[in-house]
This record gives structure tokens, sequence and C-alpha cells, in this order.
């Protein structure tokens, strides 16, 4: 059984963890810290947790107990792993973050995009991108893995088949994207009242969002060369999902591009490419660590539309975590993570 640890359990990544882990049949949560609700029993914050933790309680941060844990997954804010992750590191344990502390490989972009120092630029050069459709094998024997970000996951899946294979032009990406407010994190903000948010739908950041460095650096790499992207992200009012329209111009019509996706992922277990025609939904992802693309080329012409659907606390978050922690531990990959989505 895993023994597994939980920093920074009280927002909405760290109850999906706490959901998913209490399925999993070899993993077993043995601490979930927090300052702020020390003592407090975790069927008591979250009542759809009662009958799974009713014992646990959360604690302070303690890095010896936290050691002694087989995985540690941060499910924290940027800048909190860079305080502990040396430390837990040379205990032995594995570090799944989910944070963005350790998704850019530059320390001095990290530092512009997110406003302070990077926290432990020495550990960026051990640090795995922790997007299993492309880095499965070095995750096996990773020991720090960064857990791509929600608009991240749902952006790269849905490019990388035609920048691997070269069919697009890479200076002229678009990713026109939507998210539901639990992106937003579990803290109150005027901005994701009901008030402001039910019927209603809003573009922000367009100057720049902060995924949109970690977006660049993937594609850099599926494209083997420099990438041009705009991307737009929007508010939309929903709690769940994230829904990715994204524009590429092709450079050969006569390719079969069903044919290019569906063989690309022909063997990943959860990436589900749709028929021909298809619109995924956000509803049909909901509670799934499932990536649902659909390729189009409107009119038959050279621009390329893919849709790509996630639940942005599952695939683009905890559920990635855990599809990680199976890899690294060795175990099937798709353990405790099988279930359907929810419906309606």
């Amino acid at each position: 059984m895993i023994k597994v640890g939980i920093v920074g359990g009280t927002g909405y990544t760290g109850v999906e963890l706490l959901r998913l882990l209490a399925q999993h049949p070899e993993a077993h949560v043995e601490i979930i810290t927090s300052r702020s609700e020390e003592g407090v029993r975790i069927s008591d914050m979250y009542p759809n947790l009662r009958g799974h933790y009713d014992q646990l309680q959360f604690s302070v941060p303690d890095a010896q107990k936290l050691g002694a844990c087989d995985v540690v997954f941060f499910a924290t804010p940027h800048g909190v792993a860079h305080a502990m992750a040396a430390e837990l590191l040379a205990t032995g344990t594995r570090i799944i973050d989910l944070s963005a502390d350790f998704r850019l490989r530059d320390a001095e972009e990290w530092s512009e995009w997110y406003g302070q120092p990077h926290g432990a630029p020495e550990l960026l050069g051990q640090a795995v991108y922790g997007l299993p459709e492309v880095n499965r094998e070095a995750i096996r024997s990773a020991q720090l893995i960064a857990v791509p970000g929600c608009y991240p996951t749902a952006t790269q899946l849905g490019f990388i088949p035609l920048l691997e294979a070269g069919l697009a032009d890479a200076s002229r990406l678009i990713a026109d994207c939507k998210s539901g407010v639990s992106g937003a994190g579990r803290g109150a903000s005027v901005g994701a009242l009901l008030g402001e948010s039910s019927e209603n739908m809003k573009a922000y950041t367009v100057k720049g969002h902060r995924h949109l460095p970690e977006i660049t650096q993937g594609l850099r790499l599926a494209a083997g060369g420099p990438v041009g992207l705009t991307f737009v992200p929007h508010l939309t009012p929903m709690i769940r999902g994230i829904h990715a329209t994204l524009y590429a111009t092709v450079t050969d019509r006569s390719v079969d591009l069903q044919k290019l996706f569906a063989d690309r992922y022909a063997n990943e277990p959860f990436v589900d490419v749709m028929p021909v025609g298809s619109h995924p939904e956000t509803r049909s992802v909901r509670g799934a660590n499932v990536c649902r693309l659909a390729v189009h080329r409107p009119q038959g012409g050279d621009l390329v539309v893919v849709l790509s659907v996630i639940d942005n606390l599952v695939k683009g978050a905890s559920g990635q975590a855990v599809q990680n922690m199976n890899i690294a531990m060795g175990l099937e990959e798709t353990l405790g993570l099988s279930h359907p989505a929810l419906m309606p």
C-alpha cells in the first residue's frame, strides 16, 4: 500500500485528490496538512468524504513525517513547494506538485510571470513535466513531478499531433479557451461570486496569462522549434470544465487528420479522439480523468479547428496527479481513475 501525504488539502484540488484516492486500491492517505485548519477532521470540512476519512485530521506540515510517505502531493499556491521540496526529496520520497512551481524550465521566466524569485532553481533540472502522453518514460523514474495546469493540458493535447507531424504553421496558433469558476480556486473573490459569474462570460488576461509560457514551452518541444501562440482565456458560468477551441493552419491538405489524431492517441487511456464531425462537451468529462478531442477542417480548407475538453480539477489537476503517481510507482496507469464522467 502506497503511503500518501498531501500538503495543503483545503482547496478544490486537495479535496479532489482525497475523493480520487478514497477509491484507489493501492494508496492510503496518511497525512494531510493545513496550518489554518489544524485539528479539523477531513469529514467535517468535506461531508462528501464522510465514511472515508473520518479519523484523518489536518495537521501542521512536518517534513520528517511527510518524508516517511512514499508520495507527497503539493496542492498549494505557487511558492509553497519551493520551500519544502529539497528537504523532502532528500528523504527519498516522491513529490508530485500540482502548483506551478516546477513547470517552467527557466527560473527567470518563472519569476517574471509569478512576481517573485524562484525559491528552488537548483531543482528545476530534475523536475519532470507530468504530461503522461508526452513524458511517460521520464515520469517512471522521476522523484519530482510537475503536474501540468488545466489550460496547458487541454491546449497541448489538442495541438501536439499537428505539431509533431510538422503539419501546422507553428507561428500562427490560436487557443480560445473557456474555464469554469473552480479554476480560480476556493478562495473568496468578487469575480467568483454567483452574482458576478452567473449568466455572464468574459475574457481575461488577454495581454498574457500565467499559463502562456507553460503552453508555449510544451508546444516548442512538440514542434521542434519556435511557436507563435495567441492564448485567450475566458470565464464561463459553470463550476467545472475547460473547453479549448484551437486553430492552426495546415501546410498539407492531403493528410487525413482524423487518422493522425487517432493514431497519435491510440494507446493513451485518457485521451478520447471522437468520431468525425463530433463536438465534445464539458459535461461529458465532468469528474473523469479524460480529454476528449475532435478535429475539424471547415469547408475543407487549410484552417484546422481542434476541440478539446477536460475537467479542470481532474485531468487538469488532481486526476492527472494520480495518473502520474500510478506511473511513477509502477502501477497500472488507470488504477483508481477508470470511472466514467457524471451525467447530467
